[in-house]
This record gives C-alpha cells, sequence and structure tokens, in this order.
C-alpha cells in the first residue's frame, strides 16, 4: 500500500540536501569580497591564487563547516528535549542550559580575563552542569518533564539574574562578551573547528543511539516501562546528550537562540514524529538554517557585520508565532 509519509520524507530530505549544498557555495562565494563560484571551485581543488585561497580556504570554508556543525548541534539538542520532555518549549535556550554556559564564559572573560583562554572549556562545563543541576532540582523519586521544565525555567531566570549583576559590576568590561552573548561566528577558523570537531563526532554518534529511546518515551512513561525500558535512565542519558550538544555549540558560537525551538517543529509537521527520519532531518535543518543565516549576517548589511544570532531570533521568534497563532505548533 502507496505511504504518503514516505514520499514526503524523501523529498523533503533532497529538497533540503539541495538547499544545503547552495547554501555551502552561495556562503563561500558571498562577503565584502565576491568571488566566483569557479574561483571556488578552483581553490577547492587547490589551483586557486592567493586571494581566492586567503578567502575561501582560510576564512570562510572553516566558518561555514562551524555554521553546519553548531546548526545541527542545536537543532539535534532541541529535537531530544522536545520529545523526552513531551513539550514543543523544551530547547537548551529555554530551560537554561545554554545560559548557564553563557554565565560561565562571562566571568572568565570580563571577571578574570586572565583566564579568557578557556572561554571554550568553560561555556561547555557551565552547560552540561547547568543541566546537572536541572535534574537533581527536578528530582523527586524520579523525573517527571513537567517538573523538568519548571526547574530550567526558574533556573534560567537565576543565571540570567547573576549575568545581568556582573554585567552591571564590570559595565567598563561588557564592550569584550557583548557579540559573544548575541551569538556570532566571526573571526573563527579552522583552530575552533578542531578545537570542537571530536566533541561534535562523539555527540552526534551518541544522538544516534538516543532515536529509538525517544520514540519509546513519547509513548509515556507508563508505556515505555511496560516495554521493559528503564525511563529515568533513557531520559537522563538524552538530557545530558542534549546539554552536551548545546554546551558544545554555544563553547564556540556563543548564545545563538530558536535554531533548537523553531527547526524541529518544521520538519515534524512535515514528516512526522518519528525519531528515525525527525532527528536527522532535524540536524540537516539546523545545519542549513545556521549556515544561511550567518551568511547573510555577514553580507546582506554592508560593511557591518551583524551577529548572527540576532538574525535567527529576528526570524525564529516571528516564525514560532506564525506557527503558534495558526495551532501548528505540535508537541
Amino acid at each position: 500500500m502507496h505511504d504518503p509519509r514516505k514520499k514526503r520524507r524523501i523529498i523533503t530530505f533532497i529538497v533540503t540536501i539541495l538547499l544545503l549544498v547552495i547554501v555551502f557555495f552561495y556562503g563561500l562565494t558571498t562577503g565584502s569580497v565576491k568571488v566566483s563560484y569557479s574561483e571556488v571551485w578552483q581553490t577547492l581543488m587547490g589551483h586557486g591564487d592567493d586571494l581566492s585561497t586567503q578567502l575561501i580556504w582560510n576564512l570562510r570554508l572553516p566558518r561555514m563547516f562551524i555554521a553546519f556543525l553548531v546548526g545541527a548541534a542545536l537543532a539535534i539538542a532541541g529535537c531530544l528535549l522536545q520529545g523526552v520532555m513531551r513539550n514543543p518549549l523544551a530547547d537548551p535556550g529555554v530551560i537554561g542550559v545554554s545560559a548557564g554556559g553563557g554565565l560561565v564564559a562571562i566571568i572568565l572573560t570580563i571577571v578574570l580575563p586572565s583566564l579568557s583562554q578557556f572561554v571554550p572549556l568553560g561555556a561547555f562545563l557551565g552547560a552540561f552542569g547547568t543541566a546537572l543541576l536541572i535534574y537533581a532540582v527536578a528530582w523527586d523519586k524520579g523525573v517527571a518533564p513537567l517538573r523538568v521544565i519548571l526547574s530550567g525555567v526558574a533556573i534560567n531566570a537565576f543565571i540570567g539574574a547573576m549575568t545581568s549583576g556582573i554585567m552591571v559590576l564590570y559595565s567598563n568590561r561588557v564592550q569584550s562578551i557583548i557579540s559573544w552573548m548575541t551569538g556570532t561566528l566571526s573571526g573563527k577558523s579552522w583552530y575552533h573547528l578542531n578545537l570542537i570537531l571530536p566533541y561534535m563526532i562523539v555527540g552526534l554518534l551518541f544522538s544516534i543511539f538516543a532515536i529509538r529511546s525517544s520514540n519509546v518515551l513519547l509513548l509515556g512513561d507508563d508505556a515505555a516501562k511496560l516495554l521493559g525500558y528503564s525511563v529515568e535512565k533513557h531520559r537522563f542519558f538524552i538530557i545530558m546528550l542534549a546539554a552536551f550538544l548545546s554546551g558544545v555549540a554555544v563553547s564556540v558560537a556563543g548564545l545563538i537562540g530558536f535554531v533548537g525551538l523553531v527547526v524541529p517543529h518544521i520538519f515534524r509537521l512535515v514528516i512526522g514524529n518519528d525519531y528515525r527520519y525527525l532527528l536527522p532531518m532535524s540536524a540537516i535543518g539546523g545545519a542549513l538554517l545556521v549556515g544561511f543565516a550567518d551568511t547573510a549576517a555577514r553580507s546582506w548589511f554592508g560593511s557591518i557585520e551583524l551577529p548572527v544570532g540576532i538574525l535567527l531570533a529576528m526570524i525564529g521568534a516571528p516564525f514560532f508565532l506564525f506557527l503558534l497563532q495558526r495551532g501548528r505548533v505540535a508537541s
């Protein structure tokens, strides 16, 4: 019997991959200095001139790869959290995981500037530690999804207050952290890519093992237990994996929001809630969104490079409100 969902999934996959390839080459050609597609191809093949090699190989190519990895990590983290919490608003930014990474980064940058070289590691540990704190606060003979959400929102508010207080107390040093707080990929290079790549590979591989658990947990705790699943162990694994991925993304790109909130919703509406398809498609969609937004942020506003986090918020917030208004935000 013909399954329309299968055809829709195949079409969605092909279209998204094609768009990702288009954005990749568009990002390499576009910027303050335009480069032709033939020059891009020659440079990638190792036959470019000095200017093309510097622009494409040393500046734009690593930045594009980092944008793809950051987008994929944030989208997977949001997708996993929405499933395990059975809540459409679950997202690393909403429950405070990203804010925890941001707080540690601010402390290292403006309170302890001598330790600023440890910002990526500190942001990662801050995000991961915040996830553990949320889980501990929400624990009461087990962890109910609603308790995690409420605990995360409260801790997010507390971390936000601490962040604002530090920025007020050290207002003369705030300038150095503003772009990071808004989310930016400016100045990212092969060094930053090599820094996060091993962690990204680990996180992406582990996310494959979370697919079956996510599908089972969508059925509800009672149904999962009847199927022989240890609900708490699987929920803890998925939450920590989401924190790990968002922590790695935050460590290199700063506080980028709305990717993990919006991207899974878009694909859930198109291809359904089966994580065998939803998770990989969310990863590709997240890479596509951040890659496109970063290219637009650095090339569409003249000589000004807009932090990619600002542009994503400008795109993501109205779109999410549109989905909400249409009643299409699905759990």
